[in-house]
């Protein structure tokens, strides 16, 4: 009689051959349905046309504080607030708000740090002076004041 040798040539291995087309098709997906959520500007703004604008470069250098009437006048009252980010602030806030602007930035980019003011044409100017002086204060002088672009 002779000897039969069983032999097995299966492999122990996950075949990875469609992983790639896997995660590419999860990353699509992701991209895809995404939503990027910006700020959600909780005060009234009609903003000021201007005749001159210029595009700012590096969106990632600018901090942006809004000025005017709250929307909600029930639960906030009717007096400007500042608004940065989703959160008001009273503007004894304002220089720990750019400090913390500042520390998120890279050190060579700490000196470019740019507030931008998007003020309601209805504010009167004793807040707006009030921003001003506080930012003053930080050595936050580069200030730029957004406006609608005039048709």
């Amino acid at each position: 009689m002779s000897k039969f040798k069983i032999s097995s040539s299966t492999s122990e291995e996950i075949p990875t051959s469609a992983l790639p087309d896997i995660i590419f098709m999860l990353l699509f997906f992701f991209m895809v349905t995404t939503i990027v959520r910006p700020h959600e500007i909780m005060v009234e703004q009609h903003i000021p046309k201007a005749t001159q604008l210029r595009k700012i470069e590096k969106k990632s250098l600018v901090a942006h504080f809004n000025i005017g009437a709250p929307k909600n006048v029930h639960q906030y009252g009717s007096e400007p607030k500042i608004q940065y980010n989703d959160v008001f602030i009273e503007t004894r806030q304002i220089p720990q708000q750019v400090e913390e602007a500042r520390a998120r930035l890279s050190e060579p980019e700490k000196d470019k740090l740019t507030i931008s003011l998007k003020i309601d044409e209805e504010v009167k100017m004793g807040i707006v002076s009030d921003v001003e002086t506080q930012l003053k204060e930080v050595n936050a002088l580069k200030v730029i004041y957004n406006t609608l672009k005039d048709s």
